[in-house]
């Protein structure tokens, strides 16, 4: 008995420790900057920005919009060309120097325009995973149902000009501790979401709601309890713009019952997972 009493406050501090370290671990957060963009740190630390449409978000708030704030960025993920998604992505790039995955048609745009070079882009297309922060992550492209331009305007004469953005992608992020994201890109709803849900089992869908350019309340739904079937689910692309009307108390009102956690987040807002 006194040999127990002696080394019990030992086991109390190691199992203290084993418990700080395991919630190190598999904690990580995710930060929405309204619209389509999203922060994800993961459990180990490093940071994916996915369609950086900060400085020019009128749903990001105004404190957010210094990039000098982000503090690190180490990769950033672009579903298409069109500019609420392209956003700040050559700034952040350059300030961070993050590499830029994307598809591989859009990359040589990028390039072409002297938005980001070459050394820093990761041009891949859809079925492909990289692991581009270490063999701890995975990402991979997936099909997306929508358009992609890239809208140059000219510095000095302000004429706009259009280039090739290649197909639109969705993108699954597998972090470190097995937790599998799907952020959707702009897209409605198509069959080979089937696939995405059985396939790569995502624990998180991160869907455009909004309609007009997108699924509305109705479509995301759909897609939730006919496709993908996913625990949790985010809402995403409503109320930045006019034409975006889609509200997430219409999509719950559409689930009807389906046990499907929608979480409700405010632009600027962190939840850790």
């Amino acid at each position: 008995m006194k040999n127990k009493k002696r080394f019990y406050p030992y086991i109390l501090v190691i199992t203290a420790l084993a418990v700080l370290n395991f919630s190190s671990v598999h904690a990580f957060e995710i930060q929405w900057f309204g619209q389509a963009a999203f922060k994800i740190t993961t459990p180990g630390g490093k940071v994916i920005l996915i369609d950086p449409f900060i400085t020019n978000n009128p749903k990001t708030p105004e404190a957010l919009k210094d990039l000098s704030k982000l503090n690190q960025v180490d990769l950033i993920l672009v579903t298409h060309g069109h500019g609420d998604h392209v956003g700040d992505t050559a700034k952040i790039s350059e300030t961070y120097g993050a590499k830029v995955a994307l598809n591989a048609d859009m990359g040589h745009t990028f390039a072409s325009l002297g938005w980001v070079p070459y050394d820093r882009l990761i041009r891949f297309n859809k079925s492909g995973p990289i692991t581009p922060l270490g063999d701890g992550t995975r990402i991979t492209m997936v099909h997306a149902e929508h358009s992609s331009d890239v809208v140059h305007t000219d510095p000095e004469s302000k004429k706009k000009t259009v280039h090739p953005g290649g197909e639109p992608s969705g993108y699954i992020i597998e972090l470190e501790n097995g937790f599998t994201i799907y952020h959707a890109g702009d897209t409605g709803v198509f069959g080979d979401m089937a696939f995405i849900g059985y396939y790569y089992k995502p624990d998180l869908a991160l869907l455009p709601i909004g309609g007009h350019f997108t699924m509305d309340p109705d479509h995301a739904a759909f897609a939730i309890r006919n496709y993908l079937k996913t625990e949790k689910v985010v809402p995403m692309h409503y109320g930045t713009f006019a034409p975006l009307k889609g509200t997430p108390e219409q999509l719950n009102k559409s689930l009807a019952g389906f046990p499907t956690d929608v979480i409700v987040m405010q632009p600027g807002e962190v939840r850790t997972f």
